[in-house]
């Protein structure tokens, strides 16, 4: 990442519109995804719902709404599939999408999110699962 300081999560960075279409073109990359697909089928059972709440979740960090209710790193601790590889392939289709929505503060901004809730949640992961393991990048 360059020197060059992130947008900051405001209301004009992006619109609600902007998050729906980055949630929902984002997800339809990893419904179809070989790696992540099979892991979000078997855990999604609404998936309009989930959008609804993805799109709060994102809205809540791009746009600082505060409509997301949730507590997404203790969903996600359960799911037994998780690996590094999964939160890569998640890194990258992501970063895509992002890429392709034209609003660069967004993209930036967006794209530092989920690079930090990957980490974050990969080594909660090892740590729940792994406590005695060395865990690197801490």
């Amino acid at each position: 990442m360059n020197d060059e300081r992130l947008p900051q999560p405001a209301a004009d960075l992006c619109s609600e519109e902007e998050i729906d279409r980055l949630v929902r073109r984002f997800y339809g990359r990893v419904r179809e995804d070989d790696l992540l697909g099979p892991v979000f089928e078997t855990h999604v059972h609404d998936w309009e719902a989930h959008m609804r709440h993805l799109v709060d979740f994102w809205s809540a960090l791009l746009r600082g709404t505060r409509r997301f209710q949730g507590a997404p790193m203790q969903k996600h601790m359960v799911i037994d599939e998780l690996r590094e590889e999964l939160f890569e392939r998640w890194l990258l289709l992501f970063r895509q999408t992002t890429a392709e929505l034209g609003n660069v503060p967004m993209q930036r901004l967006a794209d530092d999110a989920a690079e930090r809730i990957a980490g974050n949640f990969w080594r909660r992961f090892q740590m729940s699962r792994w406590p005695t393991l060395q865990v690197l990048g801490q």
